[in-house]
């Protein structure tokens, strides 16, 4: 028991330093992104937080299974330069028993990214989404930054500037377009000393409310027009309620892609399957691989072991794009790479075993 919690102990905190560092660096990459986005008035920062909160299942399924295959060439590996495995060894602790001692801690990081795949990640990407659909539709002034031109929904809005709450514009443009039934559509040019957001009590539609202003509409290439002056003129931004069905197979649930017969569907439902199952498998290659002497040092085999986690993880890509086009059959789909990554890890198991000799 001494030694089942000091191997595991080693492996776990290896396992959380490296998924430290590499969730720092892709959540970093990320959080540019966004804030490159908030730059640009796609939405206010204060959703940054929220954003980056409902992105971390998405980033842990694909993070915790290479941690994890890290941590046990690096943890060994530096049992292995100690000679500590060879002591517990010559005290009759056999490479199956190491082996047994990794998986454990190996089904527990299965377990957590099987939550990740199959449950917490679609439903954070829809949360995410949802949460970008209703800052387009509820049209927030706060995401405008005064003196450039922004897109606020469908339409394109400048602003002189903003009162102290951001709930009022002074001196604005709006350009946006409106289709007609019969005939090309009109391109609409608005512009008032100032503007502000109001929703109806009893529809619970929200308008925008402009003062003291013009509004034109003309169609391009003709001379015709109109031209409206307004002391007060309301455009409707988004009625009370709207629900957007969200169709896209990486936002779908689980239970949803098992319902459903479309190769995409089958496609995505097979990579979230196979992210746990990538864990336990891993962990089968990755014990024989640490193993190490002195003048090897702790690193070398640290390079080929990376390339078979990219050929494993690119050939999984791989299939799963070709069944999602029809061109694989979601029978087979991807188990026939983990069949062959499962025997390349017993095979590199059985070569590594000590042989026992015989008498003579």
């Amino acid at each position: 028991m001494i030694i089942f919690r000091y191997l595991t102990r080693e492996i776990l905190t290896t396992m959380a330093a490296v998924a430290g560092v590499l969730l720092l660096v892709i959540m970093g990459n990320r959080f540019i992104r966004y804030f490159t986005d908030v730059a640009q008035g796609d939405f206010p920062a204060s959703l940054l937080g929220t954003l980056m909160l409902y992105q971390l299942p998405n980033f842990m399924q694909l993070l915790l299974p290479l941690a994890f295959f890290l941590a046990i060439l690096l943890a060994y590996g530096q049992l292995y330069l100690n000679s500590e495995i060879t002591i517990l060894m010559a005290c009759g602790v056999s490479p199956r028993k190491l082996l047994h001692v990794a998986l454990w801690p190996a089904g527990i990081v299965a377990l957590l990214v099987g939550a990740c795949s199959l449950w917490l990640t679609p439903a954070g990407l829809v949360h995410n989404e949802r949460m970008l659909d209703d800052q387009k539709q509820n049209a927030d002034f706060s995401t405008l930054t005064p003196g450039r031109f922004q897109e606020l929904g469908d339409r394109t809005v400048y602003t002189e500037s903003l009162s102290d709450d951001a709930s009022r514009m002074r001196d604005l443009f709006i350009a946006e377009q409106e289709d007609q039934v019969n005939g090309p559509p009109w391109q609409i040019i608005t512009r008032a000393r100032s503007g502000y957001q109001a929703t109806d009590p009893e529809t619970g539609s929200r308008y925008l409310v402009l003062e003291n202003g013009y509004r034109y509409s003309v169609v391009p290439g003709s001379a015709a027009g109109d031209r409206l002056q307004f002391e007060t003129y309301a455009v409707r931004l988004a009625d009370a309620a709207t629900t957007t069905e969200y169709d896209d197979v990486e936002l779908l649930s689980t239970p949803a892609l098992l319902a459903s017969d479309d190769p995409e569907a089958r496609g995505a439902l097979q990579w979230r399957s196979s992210l746990p199952l990538m864990v336990l498998i891993l962990a089968l290659i990755a014990l024989p691989l640490s193993r190490a002497n002195p003048r090897q040092g702790r690193f070398a085999k640290l390079l080929p072991s990376i390339f078979l986690y990219i050929c494993y993880m690119s050939l999984l890509l791989a299939a799963q794009n070709a069944i999602a086009r029809g061109q694989l059959s979601a029978t087979v789909g991807m188990w026939p790479i983990h069949i062959a990554f499962l025997a390349l890890g017993l095979w590199l198991n059985r070569r590594g075993r000590p042989r026992r000799r015989r008498a003579s």
